[in-house]
């Protein structure tokens, strides 16, 4: 009977034998550093190359390591096989010795001998794991396979591409670090880049050999005709793969292939047209070759002739085109244009807007990974397109694509953060997404990053930095942080004042429709900042801003038409656009209602409703309507007459440092309304509004230095405060004065000067 000769083992291939007969244990001679074994055992075989082989390259050190144990079921071999295929790679290093079709047989480990009654994987990986004569490739393949199933993969996606250049970048790495070929057929190592990147198809040693032949040697090493490796070494030159980067060399290269037919060539061809890639840019050929290539069935250049198409890039815009491209390409598991068919049902670009199947559509291609996908579902969540609103998974959405370094998606997440929205509120996170973004060049987060300076929000408050963060935004023509540079300028806020800068500023971001930045270019006409004063240009400014409903120039149209600026004098028209900012919300123009009715300006007085309104505006915390609701309680006007709710209010008012409120304040203590009298209180607060410049309290408090109230008696300050009051043309203070020229109070008789005086305040009571 011929006995069949006995499978050898892996080590094996790495010995030559050099034995003529055939023995089971013959000479042989390690491939690697010659070393001889007059008889060969396995055993010491794999001991050599594990341990004392210099030259042993890492696979066969590590197949020598998994294969250096005897199997004592020799019988259970194929039988395991089976059951690692359906129950896991750590199943290969024990036997299993009960029923195999048993769910969890009884196992022994194969290194140490350890059984187990009842099989368990965990188990089974953390003995695998802490056992003592397990070999260490074996105890870090078992860490491996432990801890891989909590990383969540399911959205790993890689576009071709992709795969491309990281497979040349892998094999100019290799070469670079004069790393054998081979490695990547290394179990360990195919296992590392399977853990790290699933969707990465890790190439063989074969390939990796072909990438190093087409940079190490010449045009001349690869055969002429084999049309994929010419196409290869294109791809090397262009991506700087083995040699440097030569794009001409790698245009001549896809040319050569593309005019034999090579399909990816014609597409590389059309690439390079597209972007200029070793030659001029003309995006006629690129559409001609991708046309070429997409009719091949390329994918990827169906996938770019559809974005030809969609925005009309050297043909005829043909929406419709553009849908059918991307919809022939998604078919084909494209992800990119998965998601453009997911926009243009969203957009209604070439077919029937659908919003559903747009959501459908994103979230298709958001499971695989595609990071624009992901962005655009968390959009639909976020506006409740295609579904309902959901503010929570737009959240988890924006977050997932932010940690695959999604600008957009960092910047959204920031501010969901910073308000709130689909999480907890934190403004430290919301400012350092948007550092994390402006960092990669984002304007908008420049610009939030800006305004996070300047309101000390998640951060110390610092205008240097804010007007920094607008200017970089500013460079890159965002909007808004151009308008905020003009308030800078305008304010010297974080830089030197100036003015001049502001309102060109305002200027070029007026023009291109900045609401605000109007309004701001009409402030700067009306009070002559930056530029000459104009007050019709202030008035159409204001009247441009306001058409498109921005408040505050509603505002200031209706006091140009209140007091005739820039414009004829129209009270009607100023009470209907109060009316129009009040119904928006503007406490300023509720106040300012309240006036007109009060006084009957543009409508019949009504002193009810003005009280009512300066009571509701009082409420939001408006301090000139504080004020005038203590004025209605004092004067009694739309209301019964308090005094010591009118105290009241004036003393909320001046706590706020509300001037007038201050100096009606001083006249309460002084002649005891509402309050008992005190004339030191009311002589301090006449003094507090004086030295804010206010003409009554520089008049009272005149008098209080005269008549010695609540201080001692000074005319040669009483004089001053009066003349002083008098440059403002207060006429009490004019008579005053006048009266002290004539008898020399804290003067010289002056009797000219005292005429002057009496002549100017009799004039202006007159026209008064």
């Amino acid at each position: 009977m011929i006995r069949n000769e006995r499978k050898k083992r892996p080590v094996w291939e790495h010995f030559i034998n050099i034995s003529k007969n055939n023995d089971s244990h013959p000479h042989v001679q390690c491939k690697y550093c010659s070393k001889d074994f007059q008889r060969a055992v396995p055993e010491r075989m794999q001991a050599h190359l594990d341990k004392k082989c210099p030259q042993a390259p890492i696979n066969a050190k590590l197949l020598s390591g998994q294969m250096n144990t005897t199997s004592i079921i020799d019988h259970t071999d194929y039988t395991n096989k089976e059951i690692l295929r359906k129950k896991g790679p750590v199943w290969e290093n024990f036997h299993v010795i009960g029923k195999y079709e048993d769910s969890h047989p009884h196992v022994q480990c194969k290194y140490c001998c350890k059984e187990f009654k009842r099989a368990v994987p965990q188990r089974m990986q953390v003995h695998i794991v802490k056992c003592l004569k397990a070999p260490n490739n074996v105890k870090l393949q078992s860490k491996i396979q432990y801890i891989t199933p909590t990383i969540d993969n399911t959205n790993d996606y890689m576009s071709e591409e992709e795969q491309e250049f990281l497979k040349s970048l892998l094999a100019n790495a290799l070469s670079s670090a004069k790393i054998p070929s081979s490695f990547v057929d290394d179990p360990l190592v195919i296992q590392f880049f399977k853990f790290l990147r699933p969707s990465f198809k890790l190439p063989n040693g074969e390939e990796i050999e072909t990438c190093h032949k087409l940079w190490i040697g010449t045009e001349e090493n690869i055969n002429k005709d084999d049309t994929a490796s010419t196409n290869d070494l294109g791809n090397c030159y262009q991506n700087e793969i083995g040699n440097e980067i030569n794009e001409i060399k790698a245009f001549e290269l896809h040319l050569e292939e593309a005019e034999k037919g090579q399909i990816n060539s014609i597409s590389k061809l059309g690439y390079c047209y597209d972007y200029g890639i070793g030659t001029e840019k003309n995006e006629t050929k690129a559409f001609e070759f991708y046309k070429m290539a997409a009719k091949k069935g390329h994918i990827e250049s169906i996938f770019n002739l559809g974005i030809y198409y969609q925005h009309g890039i050297s043909t005829e815009k043909d929406e419709i085109k553009a849908f059918k491209l991307y919809k022939k390409a998604a078919k084909k598991g494209h992800l990119d244009s998965i998601h453009n068919l997911g926009y243009c049902y969203q957009h209604k670009i070439g077919t029937e807007k659908n919003e559903i199947k747009a959501f459908e559509l994103y979230q298709e291609a958001a499971k695989k990974g595609h990071i624009n996908s992901i962005f655009n579902l968390g959009s639909c969540y976020e506006n409740g397109i295609g579904t309902e609103k959901s503010k929570i998974e737009a959240f988890e959405l924006y977050k997932e694509a932010a940690k695959k370094g999604h600008i957009d998606s960092m910047f959204n997440l920031g501010y969901y953060y910073q308000h709130g929205i689909g999480t907890e509120k934190n403004e430290i996170k919301a400012f350092e997404l948007y550092k994390e973004a402006a960092e990669k060049g984002d304007p908008s987060s420049s610009h939030n990053l800006g305004c996070c300076y300047y309101y000390g929000i998640g951060t110390e408050k610092n205008v240097i930095k804010a007007f920094e963060f607008y200017s970089k935004a500013a460079k890159k023509g965002h909007i808004d942080s151009m308008h905020n540079l003009g308030w800078c300028y305008q304010n010297g806020t974080g830089t030197e004042k100036n003015e001049t800068k502001a309102f060109e500023l305002y200027k070029e971001v007026a023009e291109r429709g900045h609401i605000n930045s109007i309004f701001k270019l009409g402030y700067c006409y009306d009070h002559g900042i930056g530029t000459e004063k104009n007050e019709i240009k202030a008035f159409e400014l204001y009247k441009e801003a306001a058409n498109k409903g921005h408040i505050n120039s509603i505002f200031n149209l209706g006091t140009c038409y209140e007091n005739g600026i820039g414009t004829e004098k129209n009270e009607k028209k100023a009470f209907v656009l109060y009316k129009e900012s009040f119904e928006k919300g503007d406490i300023i123009s509720m106040h300012q209602l309240g006036n007109c009715y009060q006084n009957g300006i543009g409508t019949e007085k009504n002193e009810i409703k003005a009280f009512e309104l300066y009571k509701e505006a009082a409420n939001k915390g408006h301090i000139n309507s504080i004020y005038n609701l203590g004025n209605c309680y004092e004067k009694g006007i739309g209301t019964e007459k308090n005094i010591a709710l009118a105290f009241e209010f004036y003393s909320m008012a001046a706590k706020k440092g509300h001037v007038k409120s201050i100096f009606n304040l001083g006249i309460c203590y002084h002649h005891g309304i509402g309050t008992e009298r005190n004339e030191i209180k009311a002589f301090e607060l006449y003094k507090e509004a004086a030295e804010k410049g206010d003409p009554d309290s520089l008049h009272k408090l005149g008098c209080c230095y005269y008549y010695g109230i609540g201080t001692e008696k000074n005319v040669i300050k009483a004089f001053e405060l009066h003349k002083e009051a008098a440059d403002k043309d207060l006429v009490d203070s004019m008579y005053k004065l006048g009266y002290f020229y004539r008898y020399g109070i804290g003067t010289g008789i002056n009797v000219t000067k005292s005429f002057e005086y009496y002549n100017k305040a009799k004039t202006l009571t007159h026209n008064f």
